[in-house]
């Protein structure tokens, strides 16, 4: 039998021993799913959320915030119809996808069968020598335009016979919420995402740091032809062994369906789009929302990917909310990778409101000033600040009832990362050892998904000097703060201080930083992803140098912003409510006792 049908078999068997998982969730940083209801209620939606936070004293009232909130409030009225239309056409979808495969199936047997009414012809209308030379000629798999055109015909027929696919019922518009550093955007992002439970059918909630990895991922995967459907596979590969045809017919079946496959999979952008965010289950029937949170275009990987991604995704009837620094337009002013830019903006332009909160206040800093917090952050690196930082770390112990152990974590990409010092989700490291060998945010996400308490010492004031150390430490932040972590610090200066440079020279240097994303080694970044290439970092090779230029500013300000926010009551009382360390133990699936974990 032919190499075709035999890797179908191959590639079928293979599903079996490894079964696709799902793809999760990304837990929220301020709201989680709750409260929890079926159908749309809207008391609890994003506006009343906001003005009950109001009410309460926790947040100060701002008309811009207010705005958002009834924006996005609004949306979820409207999402709720919409996810009725979703299920209608999700229904019909699936009916045309099955009529359009019989019918396809049933034209490539019609065309099998023709071939092989001309084989058994041959066979008796010539000699056996004649016959023999005639069998090493005849149906081959047709090379190149061949195919093309064999496969444009069927579809043309098939388009004839089962008509077109059926249109998306029209979605209503997303939002493109944007403002400065602790202006709220992500706060009624997460309102409005929470609200969602029990509304749209798929969900989520992306981190842009969390987002690029998935999908350096997932095209990994695809150019390594380890994105498809196995047991589909093994189910054509059984279809075309018990066909009536002789092995040359079944080979040149097999090649055809081979050939469609390849055209499926032709661009990669859309293929990864498709498996981002829908669950492919057949009872999962209905809209999808995508939050995004952070959204930049830091480097051309970014600008190319996102533009794919989100292009696909907007254009199958996925409803956009995301937030940023910059509005749409201030995107990209270092002008890369223009074409594809444009092509981001446009779908943005059609499918989102642009909202704008015009609060020049940092929230996360009034909120800080306005409450008795909890230090958390220790300087400077005397003798005084580390025995306040060390005394924190042995009282969180001792509530954990646990001994300190080390142990080795999973990361994404099929790594590992070896935890010095943990015990019962909380988890001590210093400065150097996560920010000063090359690790990144596939590391970071994986410790804040594992522990809700992290400690971190000796961290020093940042300067152009280590400039890698100060990337990897606000992605480090980032991921923290995203999934709620509690985070304790003893450091070199205070948190105003911590980005302003040392007496070796400044941060910041906008020259310095102008094409050095660019370049990892000798390579560039669109060189090393093709090659699909996993450095030690838990990413594809230069993975956390994703900062440069302006954004490296923004960077630095969210930063200082977050770890001011970190020390609130307001923050750290959500710790226990949102970190999936807790949300696990919840629903019983840790039998750990965390009652005194966290130093009160």
């Amino acid at each position: 039998m032919s190499r075709l049908i035999s890797s179908f078999i191959s590639r079928g068997l293979a599903a079996r021993r490894h079964p696709t998982s799902f793809s999760r969730i990304i837990p929220l940083r301020l709201y989680s799913d709750q409260p929890q209801f079926s159908s749309y209620n809207k008391p609890n939606g994003p506006l009343t959320q906001y003005k009950h936070l109001v009410k309460e004293g926790q947040l100060q009232f701002d008309p811009y915030q207010e705005k958002v909130a009834l924006e996005l409030d609004n949306l979820l009225e409207r999402l709720v119809q919409y996810e009725k239309d979703m299920e209608e056409y999700h229904v019909k979808l699936s009916k045309w996808e099955e009529d359009r495969e019989n019918e396809r199936r049933r034209l490539l047997m019609k065309e099998a069968e023709s071939k092989q009414n001309r084989n058994d012809s041959t066979d008796k209308s010539h000699n056996r020598f004649l016959g023999k030379w005639l069998d090493r000629k005849k149906v081959n798999v047709d090379p190149g335009v061949g195919k093309w055109v064999s496969y444009l015909n069927r579809e043309r027929k098939l388009d004839s016979v089962v008509g077109k696919r059926p249109e998306v019922p029209p979605a209503p518009k997303g939002l493109y919420i944007y403002g400065n550093v602790g202006s709220g955007k992500t706060m009624l992002m997460d309102m409005f995402y929470s609200a969602t439970k029990g509304i749209v059918t798929h969900r989520r909630r992306f981190h842009f740091h969390e987002a690029m990895l998935e999908i350096n991922e997932r095209m990994h995967k695809v150019w390594k032809n380890q994105v498809q459907d196995k047991s589909l596979q093994s189910s054509i590969a059984n279809w075309i062994m018990n066909l009536p045809f002789d092995t040359k017919v079944k080979e040149w079946v097999a090649a055809e369906e081979s050939y469609k496959e390849e055209m499926q999979m032709k661009n990669i952008l859309p293929a990864v789009a498709d498996k981002f965010l829908v669950d492919q289950r057949g009872d999962r029937r209905g809209a999808s929302i995508l939050c995004f949170d952070e959204i930049q275009t830091v480097d051309v990987f970014a600008i190319v990917a996102l533009s794919g991604i989100i292009s696909r995704l907007l254009s199958t009837g996925t409803v956009l909310v995301a937030t940023s620094n910059r509005a749409p337009s201030d995107l990209n002013q270092d002008g890369m990778q223009w074409e594809f830019f444009l092509k981001l903006l446009a779908k943005l332009e059609d499918h989102c409101e642009t909202l704008l909160i015009g609060s020049e206040t940092d929230y996360r800093r009034l909120l800080s000033q306005r409450s008795v917090n909890r230090v958390t952050y220790f300087y400077p690196l005397n003798s005084i600040a580390t025995k306040k930082y060390e005394d924190i770390w042995d009282e969180t112990i001792q509530n954990s009832g646990e001994q300190v152990r080390s142990e080795t974590i999973s990361v994404m990409f099929g790594r590992t990362l070896e935890v010095p010092e943990s015990c019962n989700g909380v988890a001590k490291f210093s400065f150097e050892y996560l920010c000063g060998r090359p690790v990144g945010a596939a590391d970071y996400i994986a410790v804040a998904k594992h522990y809700h308490t992290v400690f971190i010492s000796d961290i020093p004031m940042m300067s152009m000097q280590i400039r890698d150390k100060a990337r990897r430490f606000i992605i480090l932040i980032d991921e923290l703060y995203n999934h709620h972590c509690s985070l304790y610090c003893s450091a070199a200066a205070s948190i105003d201080e911590l980005f302003q440079g040392t007496k070796e020279g400044t941060l910041f240097d906008l020259e310095s930083f102008q094409f050095e994303t660019e370049t990892e080694g000798s390579k560039l970044r669109r060189d090393v992803l093709a090659e699909g290439n996993i450095g030690s970092g838990g990413a594809p090779t230069a993975i956390i140098s994703m900062l440069s230029g302006k954004e490296e500013m923004f960077a630095f300000r969210r930063a200082v912003s977050r770890l001011i926010e970190m020390q609130t009551p307001f923050y750290q009382e959500g710790v226990r409510l949102h970190h999936p360390f807790f949300q696990a133990d919840s629903k019983g699936l840790d039998s750990h006792d965390m009652t005194n974990v966290l130093p009160v």
